[in-house]
């Protein structure tokens, strides 16, 4: 069976495709195409689904349509455990096993269609973790193997005051901390954000408990540039100013990372109507990784 199988093409223009083979396919959404600059990969959050990325109120401004228009094909990666995924692994997978599978999936990708200069990776919150675990995976320099840079947001290291009882909070008050203040966001985004939602897989779940012990050796281990990104209300995470130089100290291998803060955003950046300004930042982030990055072989 081939890596990549055509699902179906929306009105807007995006592809549904299925990545790798057997047992280990999973669901993407497409943009772009032809001959891209790059390919984005990006990481939906927990409980979420690829269409997080295409802005389900205001589609102009999402992720999928900014990065496509600017010539990068945009690979919107729903994450093993969730969709197609679920019943290969009805459990889910922890979140080193996922960035394992998905590097095969990449590499997979890599062989039927052009990625230009390389790979770019971008994670929302626990997809962040997953994206900083396929960071620190072996990746090479030719550019169907190169990894150009990693941006994450909403995703730090140590879990906030406010989240203490996690995971018990997703049963009562998480709505707080997910969203923030609701003038963050359009109107109709609550209604249409219920389509996007999905059960955590049951590993994805436990895994959780574990991530400021695994942080520091996942970071240690990148070696591509990384920017890290935070809405002003962002409630998951510890962010007082000792937390983020620590976190940064623990990308050992690279240069310190950037480290954004977006005013008047809360932990949904890509849902928000601060949404076109984080895109755009990361956006920039990747034309300033294609700058560095060796020559494409042609």
């Amino acid at each position: 069976m081939s890596a990549v199988t055509m699902e179906a093409v929306t009105a807007d223009g995006m592809e549904r495709i299925v990545l790798g083979r057997g047992r280990h396919r999973l669901s993407a959404w497409r943009a772009g195409g032809g001959s891209p600059r790059s390919v984005l990969v990006a990481f939906h959050g927990r409980a979420m689904s690829p269409g997080y990325f295409a802005g389900p109120v205001a589609p102009h401004t999402s992720l999928l349509a900014l990065a496509s228009s600017l010539g990068h094909t945009v690979l919107a990666v729903e994450r093993p455990g969730y969709g197609l995924s679920r019943s290969s692994h009805p459990l889910g997978l922890p979140l080193a096993d996922q960035a394992r599978l998905l590097r095969q999936a990449l590499t997979d990708y890599a062989e039927l269609n052009p990625v230009g200069a390389g790979f770019f990776l971008l994670g929302h919150s626990d997809g962040g973790k997953t994206a900083l675990y396929l960071a620190g995976e072996p990746w090479g320099e030719a550019p169907a193997e190169r990894l150009l840079g990693l941006d994450l947001n909403g995703c730090g290291w140590h879990y906030s005051q406010a989240s203490a009882h996690f995971p018990s909070t997703l049963g009562a008050g998480a709505g707080r901390l997910n969203w923030g203040p609701l003038r963050l966001y359009p109107g109709g985004t609550f209604r249409a954000s219920r389509a996007l939602l999905r059960d955590v897989p049951t590993a994805e779940e436990a895994d959780t408990a574990f991530w400021p012990a695994r942080f520091p050796g996942a970071a240690a281990r990148v070696r591509c540039p990384v920017r890290l990104t935070f809405g002003e209300h962002e409630g998951w995470w510890r962010l007082d100013r000792d937390e983020l130089a620590a976190m940064a100290a623990c990308f050992t291998r690279i240069r310190r990372p950037m480290v954004e803060h977006l005013a008047e955003a809360g932990h949904n950046l890509s849902l928000g109507l601060a949404a076109p300004r984080y895109h755009l930042g990361a956006l920039a982030f990747l034309e300033e990784c294609l700058t560095t990055a060796p020559a494409t072989v042609r």
